[in-house]
């Protein structure tokens, strides 16, 4: 099982544009179009799959929110602050 970082340690590693919310943490991308977001949110689950590391996404309208947090840990660590990393990197 993956150790929780403290709040200091999410505190100073947290992306860009990543928000924490309790045991979570969250981001909304924008899209100029929906499928733009829906091309986004498909190349994210491959990225969680080969990360074995499944996030919460949810498709809007030219948005998609994705949310991390580690289940079996009950919180966050080093997996949610990685994987959100490699998908600010998609968005670029």
């Amino acid at each position: 099982m993956a150790d929780l970082l403290s709040d200091d340690e999410i505190a100073t590693q947290l992306p860009d544009d990543w928000a924490r919310e309790g045991d979570e943490i969250v981001r909304t991308y924008e899209f100029d179009a929906y499928l733009d977001g829906v091309g986004f949110a498909a190349a994210a689950g491959g990225l969680a799959q080969e990360a074995f590391h499944h996030p919460e996404m949810t498709i809007g309208w030219r948005e998609v929110e994705v949310r991390l947090t580690t289940h079996d840990a009950g919180g966050i660590t080093e997996a949610d602050l990685d994987l959100a990393h490699r998908l600010n990197d998609v968005q670029e």
